[in-house]
């Protein structure tokens, strides 16, 4: 008889992969010989496509389940395909790119359906709507962070001083050299490409994480995707030349900022230059700014209105399908009654779900976010377009509902977007004490959703009205949902 035990580490082989079932993890079962471990759940991490076979390393080995993932493929998937802008194979950022594209929706769809089993124990009948394809499949990122790191192994022989693009998948010490990224379009790419073989003429070392030093960190490219401006930004440790007094400090970066500033005469499109003294310990690309060209914000438009964006705000990284999320959020609700109504945008990221139904005529909108920065970007962006019946409020969501509760205020309609992990416990329940017709639920988590959603029927008589999934990011595992509930 074979063994019983697995251990970590461990190779299972010849494994079929079945379903993507959440947040990126894919499911499949061990057949075996042994009764104790035939049918045992497997989960594969990250990368999969569904009916490839392949070999897999165990992570982790709990009671019920094995957490893996792929070693080698013993046998592609009969729907995957050789994509024409896969030019360097499998990224991080792009898993799912060999996966045809009405293959990738009908995944997603199917992903949210079941993860919606648990709340049919409480309203068996659920109306789930087709789900909605991105406008843009290739080229629809609007924010790309590339970081320059070395990699050196006398181990392995290895020696990379200047490698520029992403984190190599699996290995997060090591960045991947490329010279061209799927998710941005080729002027993005090109400047990418100049910026970086800029550099190297410089012969300043790149920045080596492990050992907190030296010089080049990242490249951050903004884009709006309908006015059509771009920001560029060039973070480095500015502590170098304290360490390297031979250098001419001054000198160097002037020759970079004369380099950046004349890509302004190519390239057009480029508003806004910075340069991002940091020196930070952590992997983050954005210390001091400092602005070297143009103005300090670019303008994206949504919906009629226009947006600053700062190299610091948050703002969804596909415009185009932005838009069309915002758009079916407020079909959700009744735009009838919308200038009778108080509405509470809740989690309000960028504000921009707020704006919108401002500017669609809402009585009152009050946006709830608990980043300071991001209230204060989209309380500018609220006067910029002369929106008078929104106001921003800095503060976890849980807290502000218990105060907005204690005094006495009601609202219509409550507009939800959690963080992806979850919606705080405490705010849960003092959500159905509004007692409001309608609940509009927005989430990127089908299983965090499915989870509140059952507490919420549970606990009050909202019912489910209909449920629409979107594609947040074609050639990623990422979902988007809206939950219409009403009374």
């Amino acid at each position: 008889m074979e063994q019983v035990w697995i251990k970590k580490w461990d190779i299972l082989e010849n494994i079929t992969i079945e379903k993507l079932v959440f947040w990126g993890k894919w499911f499949a079962r061990l057949a075996h010989s042994n009764p104790e471990l035939d049918g045992r759940v497997i989960f594969v991490t990250w990368w999969a496509i569904p009916w490839t076979i392949a070999n897999l390393k165990v992570l982790k080995k709990k009671k019920s389940f094995l957490e893996t993932q792929i070693v080698d493929v013993v046998k592609k998937s009969d729907i995957e395909i050789e994509h024409p802008t896969n030019k360097y194979g499998m990224s991080g950022w792009w898993k799912w790119i060999n996966i045809p594209y009405g293959e990738q929706l009908k995944i997603k769809q199917d992903q949210v359906i079941e993860s919606f089993n648990v709340v049919k124990q409480k309203q068996e009948e659920l109306l789930f709507l087709p789900i909605e394809w991105s406008p843009i499949v290739d080229w629809y990122r609007n924010k790309v962070e590339f970081s320059f790191w070395k990699y050196i192994s006398h181990r392995y022989w290895i020696e990379e001083h200047f490698n520029v693009w992403f984190h190599k998948q699996w290995e997060f010490s090591k960045i991947q050299d490329m010279e061209w990224c799927s998710l941005i379009d080729e002027t993005q790419n090109e400047i990418y490409r100049e910026i970086k073989k800029f550099s190297k003429t410089l012969w300043l070392p790149v920045y080596d994480q492990m050992r907190q030093e030296w010089f080049f960190r990242h490249i951050l490219i903004r884009k709006t995707h309908f006015t059509n401006e771009m920001m560029i930004l060039l973070s480095f440790n500015s502590e170098y030349f304290d360490k390297n007094t031979k250098l001419n400090k001054i000198e160097k970066l002037w020759s970079i900022k004369e380099f950046l500033i004349g890509l302004t005469e190519k390239y057009s499109i480029i508003k806004s230059i910075y340069f991002s003294h940091n020196p930070n310990k952590a992997d983050v690309c954005i210390g001091d700014l400092e602005l070297i060209y143009g103005e300090k914000t670019i303008t994206e438009s949504l919906h009629g209105l226009n947006f600053n964006i700062s190299p610091t705000s948050f703002f969804q990284t596909n415009s185009s399908w932005a838009e069309k999320l915002y758009s079916m959020v407020l079909d959700f609700a009744n735009k009838d009654k919308l200038n009778e109504q108080i509405v509470l945008d809740l989690y309000g990221w960028t504000g921009t779900i707020g704006m919108i139904f401002a500017k669609s005529g809402a009585k009152e909108v009050i946006s709830v976010e608990l980043v300071t920065s991001a209230s204060k970007d989209w309380e500018k962006n609220a006067k910029l377009n002369s929106l008078h019946n929104i106001s921003f409020v800095n503060s976890k969501v849980e807290v502000f509902l218990w105060d907005y509760l204690n005094s006495n205020k009601s609202a219509d309609l409550l507009v939800i977007d959690p963080p992806r992990a979850w919606m705080h416990p405490d705010a849960l329940p003092n959500i159905l004490k509004f007692n409001t017709d309608q609940i509009i639920y927005v989430s990127c988590n089908p299983t965090t959703l499915a989870r509140d959603l059952w507490y919420i029927l549970d606990n009050s008589d909202y019912k489910i009205e209909k449920v629409q999934a979107m594609d947040m990011f074609p050639h990623t595992h990422h979902i988007e949902t809206i939950v219409s509930l009403i009374k």
